[in-house]
């Protein structure tokens, strides 16, 4: 069985659909462990409740990201995972964090990468008029919300559309790409070659897979 650590740092929903994914024996792994940079973060009650070891660490008890970063690459290798998947983890990671993951350390962001890296995208959406928006999966490089994307899933932006009504339509897609990524990752079918994404053999083209 292969091991999944999972690294949240809120609600955990898309933490959620990889535990039902497991427990569906869609993936076949397991979530080993889940760690969180807030210790009220409720995704931890949501692994708590699925039988998944927790920790949490506090960055304010840390000299420096770097020292944090120590401490929770430590914590996580005891834990020999096979995919780090960041899922709603809202800390920047330090280069020492990249390079030991590097090529199995995913994360999950609300938009069409490139477009809109960092924070708030839907309201960027909403303030640009866009007519879509959606959420990418893609590996983690020392580029911010840069790294080679391997699925987008996209979704309609509707005239009167708030920003609550946009994360969920977001959000529903996040929850079925994101463990479908997981699993093709631990069937070996996913890698990460030359900064780029590849399935099955093929490199995959920079927006990586759209799915409508």
């Amino acid at each position: 069985m292969k091991h999944i650590v999972v690294l949240i740092s809120g609600n955990g929903s898309n933490l959620q659909a990889i535990i039902d994914a497991c427990q569906q024996r869609k993936i076949n792994g397991t979530i080993s462990a889940v760690f969180s940079n807030k210790a009220d973060a409720f995704g931890l009650e949501r692994a708590r409740e699925a039988g998944i070891p927790t920790h949490a660490l506090t960055a304010s008890e840390f000299a420096s990201r770097e020292a944090f970063d120590r401490q929770l690459m430590q914590e996580i290798d005891a834990y020999a995972p096979d995919v780090v998947v960041l899922a709603g983890y809202m800390r920047i990671l330090s280069p020492a964090f990249v390079a030991r993951y590097s090529g199995r350390l995913l994360n999950i962001h609300p938009s069409l990468l490139p477009k809109y890296p960092g924070l708030h995208t839907h309201r960027q959406v909403l303030e640009n008029g866009d007519e879509e928006h959606g959420t990418s999966v893609h590996f983690v490089t020392d580029e911010l919300d840069g790294g080679p994307v391997i699925l987008q899933a996209k979704v309609p932006v509707f005239e009167g559309d708030d920003e609550d009504e946009i994360t969920a339509r977001v959000q529903h897609q996040e929850h079925a790409i994101y463990p479908l990524v997981v699993s093709w990752f631990l069937d070996d079918r996913l890698k990460m070659r030359q900064n780029a994404a590849w399935l099955d053999g093929v490199q995959l083209p920079p927006q990586g897979h759209a799915a409508e």
